[in-house]
């Protein structure tokens, strides 16, 4: 026997119109898998948009291949009109607001953001059935979805997350798991994306984008009770080496405003994650060096966790400078202003480009990523050996 089935949980970041990878990733795994396995993830855990990735996955665990068609068929025909109001007036009064409240230091307590993403709620209240999420749950094909939110006002990073009995709530230092069913406001406040979209009302407090102070993105997976973690991220590899002579150049040029922010969102979706997996991996060559009795002898809350990473092979905000034309002109008008459309600025443009192309294009690098590590993702979910035979039982 080759030991108990692993609990693998699955992690989909954070990153707007980034997401879209995940969606390829997945694809790539339906493919994978055997055809009666029905969800190779009993724990899911997402923030920003990677949060209404997982509800969709989560509340299709009776069918995982179904689940990705629909995530798949609503991705590649986007439109930054569904996402948020792309007309001249709609742009005009939020960015004439978000622009007054930086100048005077504040609207009082209005909602202020530089766009207004009603659109967005209106496709989600059409297309989600979060009610689906507590079936799967009660049929024991999930155990656990979890939602990562951030509080303007506590400052802590939240999980909300719906499970089968035995989970449990945790508090550590800044972030918290509490029990919840996951409603549209959860998916809303996760995905909202600090200054660029509005903060949302959750149970007492106003709460933005779940990547902001999420110093443990790993965690809600693991206090959920996952032996393995599939990482799909949304940032490109780390760059090591010199930089070339053009590079060295363009750093010595002023940043533009599209710049900075692109740099500050990349810090707050992508650097907590690397961190976080860097210190996986330390306690796991801690643990391997230290002998089996001792650790039965002298119990720790620390035990190994294997995890997996799949990132894009490729830079999204090049992808992104390709189809800047996607943007409705108003908006390509408000962000050409601040440099987005340079390519100094493209790296903004990818978190917020919804178009049909972009996210097309996004999608096929994460299929064709995920299908180049197909062999290894089979072992990883534990889809050979009696592992594969327990998940088949489970299934049927």
């Amino acid at each position: 026997m080759n030991g108990p089935q692993p609990r693998v949980g699955v992690i989909l970041t954070g990153g707007g119109a980034r997401a879209a990878y995940q969606v390829g990733v997945l694809r790539a795994i339906a493919d994978i898998i055997p055809r009666d396995v029905h969800n190779p993830f009993p724990i899911i855990c997402g923030t920003s948009a990677g949060a209404i990735n997982a509800a969709v996955v989560a509340g299709g665990a009776a069918n995982f291949r179904h689940a990705v068609r629909r995530l798949q068929a609503v991705w590649k025909d986007f439109q930054p009109e569904q996402v948020y109001r792309a007309d001249f007036l709609g742009v005009l009064r939020n960015s004439t607001k978000w622009i007054a409240a930086a100048v005077s230091g504040g609207l009082g307590h209005q909602s202020v953001s530089l766009l207004d993403i009603s659109p967005l709620r209106a496709l989600l209240a059409r297309r989600l059935d979060l009610d689906s999420i507590q079936r799967a749950i009660d049929a024991g094909q999930l155990y656990a979805l979890a939602v990562t939110c951030s509080g303007y006002t506590s400052g802590q990073s939240v999980c909300f997350y719906q499970a089968a009995a035995g989970a449990q709530p945790w508090r550590r230092s800044r972030r918290m798991g509490l029990p919840a069913n996951i409603t549209l406001d959860h998916l809303m406040a996760s995905s909202a994306l600090p200054f660029i979209f509005p903060a949302v009302p959750v149970e007492g407090e106003y709460f933005g984008d779940g990547s902001m102070r999420q110093i443990a993105p790993v965690s809600p997976a693991l206090h959920l009770g996952a032996d393995r973690v599939l990482v799909i991220a949304v940032g490109g590899q780390v760059r090591h080496g010199s930089p070339t002579a053009k590079e060295r150049e363009s750093a010595m040029v002023y940043p533009t405003l599209a710049q900075i922010a692109g740099h500050a969102l990349n810090s707050i979706f992508l650097d907590s994650m690397e961190a976080d997996l860097e210190r996986l991996q330390r306690i796991n060559r801690t643990l391997s060096m230290v002998p089996q009795e001792v650790l039965q002898r002298t119990p720790t809350a620390l035990r190994h966790i294997d995890s997996m990473v799949i990132s894009p092979s490729e830079e999204l905000e090049h992808i992104a400078m390709r189809h800047i034309d996607e943007l409705p002109r108003t908006v390509r008008v408000l962000f050409g202003s601040v440099g987005a459309t340079q390519h100094g600025g493209s790296t903004l443009l990818s978190y917020l480009l919804f178009g049909p192309g972009f996210c097309r294009e996004v999608m096929a690098l994460g299929y064709k990523d995920a299908m180049a590590k197909a062999d290894n993702l089979r072992g990883f979910l534990g889809l050979h050996g009696e592992w594969y035979c327990e998940l088949r039982n489970t299934a049927a």
